[in-house]
């Protein structure tokens, strides 16, 4: 059985990804990673989650926060703890973590998805929070399906009829039939009011995508934000998972 790790908004949470990669293990033997963007920002230890991806057979494309802590974004686009968190990573990582940001594109594809951050008519800064809006990108995405980020909660819509479908954890999706646009929610900064990490597994030869969560350490993670003297809100709200 050929499957794929989906994950999306890691930012820098090493206990959170770690965790993941348990779990899925888990669940599977997965032959690809595909990885949404914002490997890194929030959190503190943006080195540890690229090399720890970097063990595995990845398909990553860019986010906003990847872009933001290597110069490729402006910071002014950014809110006032996101761009802290940007500089803040600019000034730790190291030049091997810097030259992997610096070179991953804004999309990709790995059929039968296209991936992105934020849409595929807009890959780093879009949320896509609709089926409406859904349903208006089809025309935008080349493949089959799109796999997005970014709004840090799990989502799926079928662009055709622009519907809303289910994405809890546990929520099973089959590809067969029909076009969507599926977000696996956040490995590292869960803002749907469930503080476990979220990710999703796609079975390739059965066409399935499913939903996970896994609790992690969130205390440690926690306290290295407050170490690095990050904002704390950053630390707060990954208790409660918003």
């Amino acid at each position: 059985m050929a499957t794929s790790l989906v994950l999306a908004d890691v930012h820098s949470n090493l206990p959170a990804l770690q965790a993941v990669l348990q779990d899925a293990g888990r669940h599977a033997i997965f032959d690809t990673v595909l990885v949404l963007g914002d490997v890194v920002g929030y959190g503190a230890e943006p080195n540890e989650c690229i090399e720890r991806l970097r063990d595995y057979p990845c398909v990553i494309v860019a986010g906003n926060h990847d872009l933001g802590s290597v110069g490729r974004a402006d910071l002014s686009q950014f809110s006032a703890e996101a761009a802290a968190a940007c500089a803040w990573t600019a000034g730790r990582l190291s030049l091997a973590s810097a030259s992997f940001l610096s070179a991953l594109a804004l999309s990709a594809v790995q059929p039968p998805f296209m991936l992105v951050h934020g849409s595929p008519a807009c890959p780093v800064w879009e949320y896509v929070v609709s089926a409406s809006r859904a349903r208006a990108l089809r025309a935008s995405c080349p493949q089959s399906h799109c796999l997005v980020g970014h709004t840090h909660v799990p989502a799926a819509y079928d662009m055709e009829a622009g519907a809303s479908l289910a994405a809890s954890a546990g929520a099973r999706l089959s590809l067969r039939d029909g076009r969507f646009l599926v977000n696996p929610g956040s490995v590292g900064q869960p803002r749907d009011g469930d503080a476990r990490a979220a990710y999703a597994v796609f079975d390739t030869d059965e066409a399935v995508l499913q939903w996970f969560r896994v609790g992690y350490d969130v205390e440690a993670a926690a306290a290295a934000i407050i170490r690095a003297c990050l904002p704390v809100s950053l630390a707060a709200r990954l208790r409660v998972g918003c």
